[in-house]
């Protein structure tokens, strides 16, 4: 069997793992395997599911099994209201004209989303041909993959153009974008001037590359029980998105930037996993910038934090489950030393109790009158953050409100806990927490430290989404960095609302600043963390607010506001 079968068939599992093997050598390994390098000690193994090594080895190891990520997008309105008000409102209108003239040239960003609808204006430049220089699509196993990479398919510029030039140009380049969430991102940060300036991208002269993500495999939508029909991606997916966007890196002369309009729950809140690991090394690089979505959890009610003491210790944790839900999993992270047990309470009465067992071993747990099953994993000590993390996965959980007791226990007792359901996008029902906590609601990858980490607000009023993910981070790191517009934003497709609109509101400004910062040599060495702080200093703050934020972060997005701060203009409120 090939790699590339391997990597696409549900019966070989995506592993993160933290270990080197070189392709030139061949390993005796008593499993069956496909391994594709990322940096460092950081690859993916692709492994047989029925193999008993892996089986052992999987039981229950947080950080190896990858994520699923949905898309950051909440609402989606059909008018074509085409304006400017959100760019006007960010800095980056009045910067594109006289005296700046930035406008994104000679600089790169990049998508890993939904695809792109390659065939609109919006990515054509005034002569017609596309502002496309790539598209990996990740779904398309008929055409030849990236070079170091075994699946999809690469469309590049000339074949992008040979196609808009055809009169069947989906026979030449058949990558589409059905959803139509990358195509709208693109449109904001990157979108030529179309109907007749009515509507223009945040950076419309910068080159445009984007990677459709494929769907993640059926037996990882199962195991996070994704409901049918919802997008759903895998975190080895999106790391290999990352790192193929790299080739598009010309140091000192092209910059990069990357926008991730994609988000989950899954993860410690810190940042610590692969995906963020791998971010945070790709933000230290000089000329390249990441920006990602802060996440529409603000008020979904998916977040529980409990504090214990001696005098308290243990706390209920209300649950409510909606209607015909399926399945879902909920996370519970603590901090060294404690630990934990739980009481689980159905709806109708019956309790089931886990005693911490300190062991990898799954422990399963059914009821009598209730069809309810749920299936409790644990890791006493997670291996990138340290941390404990309990799993309960629940199938077929009983309507109703559910009680899970936590409880301290052991020498020390005590310690501060998080719960996190998945994204709105990964129920099927409304199951909600009845006394939850609005705070580090931030969305994984948004933890991140070097990453720009972008919240919404609505322009009409300055007032925040109530959808909007809040920091800080579960360690107390500074999350969300800046807020940008990101309700009811203008695109060629509808006005659209989410964290994805605003992030990619914020990429068009970061490649207006790479422009001026590297293109024109005015700071030719920065990276991710430099334009952040930039951002910083630039932003428009209120002076009834207290900065930073957890809803703004240091306030409001303003490109303009940087070059005013550089030039020793005073800043505003």
């Amino acid at each position: 069997m090939t790699c590339k079968e391997r990597i696409l068939s549900n019966d070989y599992a995506d592993t993160l793992v933290y270990i080197l093997l070189p392709e030139e050598y061949n390993y005796d390994l008593p499993i069956d395997y496909c391994y594709h390098h990322l940096a460092n000690e950081w690859g993916i193994l692709y492994v047989d599911r029925n193999n008993a090594q892996y089986n052992r080895a999987g039981q229950f190891a947080y950080s190896v099994l990858p994520k699923c990520y949905g898309l950051m997008e909440c609402t989606a309105a059909q008018d074509r209201n085409l304006n400017t008000l959100s760019l006007t409102a960010s800095g980056i209108l009045s910067i594109q004209g006289e005296p700046l003239n930035l406008t994104g040239k000679n600089v790169t960003i990049g998508f890993i989303d939904t695809g792109i609808r390659y065939q609109d204006n919006v990515f054509r430049d005034f002569a017609g041909r596309s502002r496309i220089a790539g598209i990996w699509d990740q779904t398309i196993q008929t055409g030849a993959p990236p070079e170091g990479f075994h699946y999809g398919t690469e469309y590049t510029n000339e074949m992008i153009n040979e196609a808009l030039a055809s009169d069947n140009p989906l026979s030449i380049v058949p990558s589409t974008d059905a959803n139509g969430h990358g195509s709208v991102m693109a449109s904001i940060a990157a979108g030529s001037s179309i109907e007749n300036g009515s509507f223009i991208g945040a950076a419309p002269d910068s080159q445009i590359v984007v990677v459709k993500l494929k769907e993640a495999k059926t037996y990882l939508r199962d195991y996070y029980k994704i409901p049918p029909g919802v997008p759903c991606y895998s975190e080895a997916d999106i790391l290999q998105a990352i790192q193929y966007l790299q080739k598009y890196v010309l140091i000192l002369t092209k910059p990069l930037v990357i926008c991730l309009g994609i988000g989950t729950s899954f993860g410690d809140h810190t940042g610590s996993g692969m995906l963020g690991n791998y971010i945070n090394y790709i933000s230290m690089l000089k000329s390249r910038v990441i920006v990602t979505a802060g996440g529409n959890e603000g008020n979904a009610s998916h977040h529980f934090f409990g504090k214990l003491s001696e005098n308290q210790p243990y706390q209920d944790v209300e649950l409510r489950v909606g209607e015909n839900e399926k399945g879902f999993i909920m996370d519970l992270w603590g901090n060294v030393p404690y630990f934990y047990n739980a009481v689980i309470r159905t709806p109708g009465g019956e309790t089931a109790r886990w005693n911490n067992p300190r062991s990898y071993i799954p422990q399963e747990f059914a009821f009598v009158y209730e069809r309810t099953r749920v299936v409790i994993e644990y890791q006493l000590v997670e291996s990138l953050s340290g941390a404990e993390v309990i799993r309960f996965r629940f199938s077929d959980p009983s309507q109703g409100v559910w009680n899970i007791r936590i409880i301290s226990e052991g020498n020390t007792v005590g310690g501060q806990f998080d719960i996190w359901l998945p994204i709105t996008e990964f129920l099927l029902s409304d199951t909600y927490f009845l006394e939850p906590s609005p705070y580090t609601t931030i969305t994984e990858p948004g933890y991140i430290d070097s990453a720009v980490t972008v919240a919404a607000y609505q322009t009409s009023n300055n007032s925040i989404a109530a959808t909007s993910g809040r920091g800080f981070a579960r360690n107390n790191a500074i999350v969300p960095e800046i807020a940008a517009p990101g309700v009811d934003v203008s695109t060629p497709y509808g006005s659209r609302s989410g964290t994805s609109m605003a992030a990619a509101i914020t990429a068009g400004g970061c490649a207006q600043l790479m422009e001026w910062a590297v293109v024109n040599s005015n700071d030719i060495l920065v990276n991710s963390v430099n334009i952040k702080n930039y951002l910083i200093r630039g932003a428009k703050r209120d002076e009834y607010l207290e900065y930073p934020n957890r809803e703004w972060g240091y306030g409001r997005l303003d490109v303009a506001g940087v070059f005013e701060f550089l030039a020793g203009i005073g800043r505003r409120v």
